[in-house]
């Protein structure tokens, strides 16, 4: 049986730029005690054994149309402890994003290479 999702992976065209987001923007720190793989990436450590990986490889859905509401296409979703310093930090950084409809304390956003996230306020 499965007891947790340990990392998600996001494809990224430029991994400097996405690198500014990740951690100028979300405020994460590179995990340094990952192996070298064949090609470029980083990893994130975002709570106890779980990450996201990104990797500096062709997108393969380059060009696809996404729905304009990140939370009506395929995306993760990961908690928050201050939504509204999140909102003041992606508005800073000039990066739209969208409140959840449902009126959860949520938001939807992409970063740069249009992967889709959810962020939902523990506060």
């Amino acid at each position: 049986m499965l007891t947790a999702i340990l990392h998600t992976t996001f494809l990224t065209s430029d991994l400097s730029k996405s690198r500014a987001f990740y951690e100028g923007v979300l405020g994460l720190r590179p995990d340094s005690n990952r192996p070298k793989m064949s090609y470029e990436g980083m990893w994130y450590e975002v709570a106890d054994k779980q990450q996201i990986h990104l990797m500096f490889l062709p997108n393969p859905e380059a060009g696809l149309q996404r729905p304009a509401h990140c939370g009506r296409d395929r995306h993760v979703a990961l908690a928050v402890d201050d939504l509204a310093k999140l909102i003041e930090r992606l508005e800073l950084s000039e990066i739209a994003y969208t409140l959840s409809s449902s009126g959860r304390r949520a938001l939807f956003c992409r970063d740069l290479d249009g992967n889709a996230l959810e962020f939902i306020g523990n506060n």
